[in-house]
């Protein structure tokens, strides 16, 4: 430790344009008739996503059994949504493990919203509003299909490539390492490291249509080459992935099944097993509406309006000088 290391790594120039823009966020979602919520940052329940590192600690009413820090705070603000909320966001902190880095920390602030009503292509419609306004675009936001990204940038059908030949691209193409990688591994490298730094460049660019295998939580719909995609959408701005969203998958048993998939492939990887959060099963059932929502990074939407490259600099205490 440095004597200067309890002096936060955002100036307070950079906080207050901060608080700014989360100001203008509230404002914004006020003018829309979206209801403002809080969720529990710590549960019970987390997600099964076999690739997530989840933080967890004691129950805090000195029972048995873990409590975790969430994620995101979607499973109980779909709890809301069954019991008759209608629109609503939250802005709150989100937690993953190990995650640090020029675009990463280990908690973060997140704004996370749900449209009934909507589907995916009317969210992005409302996301480019917010955005937009807030990065001063005034040019339309470009919207591309995953089958189409691919097919610009590598020249590849990424739903009808084998998994051997994904590898030999990858392996062809950039310095990677990966025994035994699934087909979504070999994807989800070639895009991080290839495709993902030439996205939104000129213009916000949103990406649709990813592999059912990719978005557990998504409704699905076959497209027009024959192919199961999810109705699930990313935004990129700059090179930086800024927003993940879903038409929001509603059959109960369907969510079950995917959770029991991903439960599956927690054991088949060796990784601890996480309960399935019975209380959205149970909302579910009751009856989720139809309804788009999505994820935002608030700390990477205050880098991107500000021209700052590191996030640390957009925040006042960092995880290592917390």
């Amino acid at each position: 430790m440095t004597n200067s290391d309890w002096q936060p790594t955002a100036s307070i120039t950079v906080l207050r344009e901060r608080a700014n823009v989360i100001a203008c966020i509230r404002s914004f979602f006020s003018q829309h008739a979206v209801l403002e919520v809080e969720t529990p940052l710590l549960a019970r329940h987390s997600v099964t996503d076999p690739h997530m590192e989840i933080l967890k600690g004691d129950n805090p009413l000195g029972k048995s059994g873990a409590f975790y820090l969430q994620t995101s705070p979607e499973y109980a603000m779909k709890r809301l949504l069954a019991a008759g909320s209608g629109p609503i966001f939250e802005i709150t902190k989100a937690f993953r493990k190990g995650e640090q880095g020029s675009r990463h920390n280990p908690e973060f602030t997140l704004l996370e919203w749900y449209r009934p009503g909507f589907n995916h292509f009317q969210l992005m419609t409302e996301i480019e509003s917010l955005v937009g306004g807030l990065l001063s675009c005034d040019r339309p936001f470009l919207r591309m299909s995953y089958g189409e990204m691919f097919q610009q940038f590598l020249n590849i059908n990424p739903h009808t490539i084998s998994c051997d030949e994904l590898s030999v691209l990858a392996r062809n193409t950039i310095d990677v390492q990966m025994q035994s990688a699934q087909k979504d591994d070999w994807l989800n490298i070639l895009l991080t490291e290839i495709i993902e730094p030439q996205l939104g460049i000129d213009v916000p660019v949103f990406i649709y249509d990813y592999p059912a295998s990719q978005s557990p939580l998504a409704k699905t719909v076959i497209n027009d080459e024959g192919i199961l995609v999810a109705q699930r959408f990313e935004l990129y701005v700059h090179g930086i992935e800024l927003a993940n969203g879903y038409f929001e998958l509603t059959d109960a048993d369907e969510q079950e099944k995917r959770f029991q998939g991903e439960q599956s492939m927690r054991l088949a990887l060796g990784v601890e097993q996480i309960e399935v959060d019975i209380y959205l099963l149970a909302a579910m059932n009751e009856g989720l509406p139809s309804c788009a929502g999505v994820a935002l990074g608030v700390d990477r939407l205050v880098m991107l309006a500000l021209q700052i490259k590191n996030i640390a600099d957009v925040m006042a205490f960092p995880s290592d000088r917390a």
